[in-house]
């Protein structure tokens, strides 16, 4: 099969990492796989792309996603492919418009979170309601993703589904731990990936670390518009010397082995890959009790209840202090995480794509 994805960029996220882990893996199937970014902007998830063979297309670099003009790259490349497949909500409405002169490719879309903004305007829901409509399959990234979205549309539908997000689980579970990242740490390193934005729940997680003692530390990988507002919380709540901002990593197996503790501590998510990669590092995960973490948490890993920071200094401090407790959670998120290794994920994808290329196949006659 010919399938072209579309997303906005491949700057970090985990919409992004899905991408440029599940393209050259589909590659590799013997389907022939390209991208189009509606912002071409350099990132290193793009590098990663393209090191596997990947055929890019940029439709600017810097301009607005959002912008009308991204309709015309993806109206040009639109005829030589058999399926389209979108993420994030531009190029979802960009596909969804242009749909209707193009009813014989098959139209795919990925739901990767369990929430959005649109969903709390009401003039979004029947832009929404048309837009979903014209998809043959709407992917959610978990359970709860699909719920959250069927209860929004107020219908049921036999197109959506749920395809659970996957990672690398041996590549983080063979990672070894460079010496130079503990080499000037304190005792207890906790540890956090993820972009510093307002879905996300850094604030919490930097809270706790006044109410633990001063052997803790904590590493915050990633980068986002809100570095510099928790870097001065940080400074208010008195521990700016044990929160290190650690930016955007591409070493992300060698510093999870190097951290004891993994915290996401968050408002909502779809389905966090940095959930499921902390587990499959092999270390002790803890959790804000928030959709899109309970679900693949629970009965693995510890859930604390949201914005609650004393009760997550609390588990913290458990884990520090009690070795089988700290290696029978670790185990437990080992277990959990090979549930949800990359290869299912990418079968699962295939499946998808050829049940919806026979079942166009068929209703055309061929």
């Amino acid at each position: 099969m010919k399938i072209l994805h579309v997303i906005t960029s491949l700057l970090p996220g985990g919409a992004e990492k899905l991408v440029a882990d599940l393209l050259p893996r589909l590659q590799a199937k013997g389907h022939e796989v390209e991208l189009l970014l509606l912002d071409g902007t350099q990132a290193p998830f793009l590098d990663q792309v393209r090191a596997g063979g990947i055929p890019v297309h940029i439709s600017a670099v810097g301009v607005n996603v959002y912008h009308p003009r991204h309709i015309f790259p993806l109206r040009r490349l639109l005829p030589r492919f058999d399926i389209v497949h979108t993420h994030n909500t531009a190029p979802q409405f960009f596909a969804a418009f242009l749909q209707p002169w193009y009813r014989k490719k098959v139209f795919c879309t990925t739901e990767h979170s369990t929430s959005n903004r649109r969903r709390g305007k009401s003039w979004c829901k029947p832009i929404d309601k048309w837009m979903y409509a014209r998809y043959d399959a709407v992917v959610c990234i978990s359970e709860q993703a699909e719920h959250n979205l069927r209860d929004y549309l107020k219908r049921e539908d036999d197109r959506i589904c749920t395809i659970y997000n996957g990672v690398d689980v041996r590549r983080y579970a063979q990672a070894t731990a460079s010496p130079a990242l503990r080499a000037a740490s304190r005792e207890h390193v906790l540890m956090m990936a993820g972009r510093l934005i307002l879905p996300k729940d850094q604030d919490t997680l930097i809270r706790s670390m006044s109410l633990l003692p001063d052997d803790y530390e904590l590493w915050l990988a990633g980068d986002g518009p809100r570095r510099g507002e928790l870097e001065q919380l940080a400074r208010q709540e008195g521990v700016a010397d044990r929160v290190k901002f650690l930016g955007f990593r591409t070493d992300m197996p060698e510093l999870l082995k190097a951290a004891d503790i993994i915290v996401m501590s968050s408002h909502y998510e779809g389905l966090s890959l940095a959930n499921l990669e902390g587990m499959a590092a092999g270390r002790p995960f803890v959790a804000s009790d928030v959709d899109g973490l309970r679900e693949v948490t629970a009965g693995a890993g510890i859930l604390f209840p949201h914005e609650d920071a004393a009760a997550l200094a609390h588990e913290v401090q458990r884990l520090a202090t009690d070795r089988s407790y700290y290696h029978e959670i670790a185990d437990r998120c080992q277990r959990r995480a090979e549930e949800y290794d990359i290869s299912r994920m990418v079968e699962r994808y295939d499946e998808l794509y050829r049940r919806l290329m026979a079942e166009k196949n068929n209703r055309s006659g061929k």
